[in-house]
């Protein structure tokens, strides 16, 4: 790509003008009239409009630059990317894999200088470029392998991170670490020799166990979601740091507090079980991808509905939990008719958890559709699976 062709004030004043219009239209509209490569100014009106929530400030700032969508949906938002950015400092920071540059960005913000590192030339270029507008003089860039680079430079690092490529050849998804792009679990203890500090944004499909199993220096799993959508799992080492093997769940865009536990906690927990009482208690989905389901109810004075359930169930709530509360208004039988009479505009949201059914086949079965204040909440209890019909405490 030659940046110089579409880094012209023509472009992107055309680019600006066009935000809010149709891609497709436009190129069909303005074929052959732009001075310009018309392709490329619609390809950068089509990636602000996708960035414009995840990235608002970046497709806001006319200078910025985007890559194919690829780049773009696999890069972090500003909201997890400013998260990772709290608490870290220093001299040096580098990031190996540095992609459209958004963690890059907002990480190196804490450092005296951070260095940049892209093997695909395209993106190196258009990063590279998006990075010194963003921030004059801050960083350096290394386009190719940022391993190759580690291995070879003397510079010590307060910080490496690492977002290993999470599809491999054929774009099938990968979920163990030695089979992502770099190989960090080969190169582990070339990056600890070389930092203060690791941190790998990895699949947030990747079984934890599995990331211990694989790098056993892991001292702290994060399970990042927004708005109780799992968005990122981070994997941290510090150098002489004696933290026991901890898991963090945060959950950003909400009021949620924050849920920590030692792996020591889950295993000595123990969990007491109970028909549903007058409040049905859905963890987060991070606790939930967590594993953290005997110290959640041990934690909060919970009760399990059922040991595979993974609801939990209280009388009175005493206190602030990290999950979705609901008050039970009765049970009631799984029938078409009654369930019907009760929801006659066939609107009611449904959730189905350890249930003989699914969701989308519980509202195909019952011809209902997600809507409304109620809910419907199928699972199976110590005496079985029942339905109870419920209204969220906000």
């Amino acid at each position: 790509m030659d940046l110089s062709e579409i880094n012209t004030a023509e472009f992107r004043q055309f680019v600006q003008d066009h935000l809010s219009e149709d891609p497709a239209l436009l190129l069909f509209k303005y074929q052959g009239k732009a001075p310009f490569d018309l392709k490329q100014a619609v390809q950068q009106i089509s990636a602000r409009q996708k960035a414009g929530k995840k990235l608002p400030t970046w497709a806001a700032n006319p200078e910025i630059i985007f890559p194919a969508s690829i780049s773009l949906e696999q890069s972090s938002s500003e909201e997890t990317a400013k998260f990772k950015s709290e608490g870290v400092s220093g001299k040096f920071m580098i990031d190996l894999t540095g992609g459209f540059g958004v963690d890059f960005y907002y990480l190196s913000q804490g450092f005296e200088k951070g260095i940049y590192c892209e093997r695909q030339p395209e993106l190196f270029q258009i990063s590279a470029h998006n990075l010194e507008k963003l921030n004059p003089g801050k960083s350096e860039f290394f386009e190719g392998d940022g391993l190759d680079f580690l291995a070879k430079t003397d510079l010590q690092f307060d910080l490496i991170y690492a977002d290993p490529a999470r599809r491999g050849s054929g774009n099938q998804k990968l979920y163990k670490l030695q089979d992502c792009e770099p190989d960090v679990v080969s190169a582990w203890e070339l990056m600890k020799s070389k930092s203060n500090q690791i941190l790998l944004k990895v699949s947030p499909m990747l079984d934890i166990s599995q990331s211990w199993a694989e790098i056993p220096d892991i001292q702290q799993v994060t399970v990042l979601s927004f708005k109780n959508e799992i968005k990122e799992l981070l994997l941290g080492w510090k150098k002489n740091s004696n933290e026991k093997r901890n898991i963090r769940v945060l959950d950003l865009g909400s009021e949620h507090p924050e849920f920590t536990f030692t792996l020591e906690e889950e295993a000595n927990s123990e969990s007491t079980f109970s028909e549903a009482e007058k409040y049905i208690i859905e963890p987060l989905s991070g606790i939930l991808k967590a594993g953290a389901f005997k110290s959640f109810g041990e934690r909060f004075g919970l009760k399990k509905l059922e040991k595979n359930s993974h609801l939990y169930t209280s009388m009175d709530l005493g206190q602030i939990i990290p999950g979705r509360i609901f008050e039970i208004i009765r049970e009631i039988p799984p029938k078409k008719q009654e369930i019907k009479a009760l929801f006659p505009q066939g609107k009611v949201n449904v959730i189905c958890r350890n249930y003989s059914s699914g969701a989308e086949e519980f509202k195909k079965k019952f011809g209902i559709k997600d809507g409304g204040e109620d809910y419907l909440i199928g699972t199976k209890t110590l005496s079985g699976f029942k339905v109870f019909w419920c209204k969220r405490v906000q």
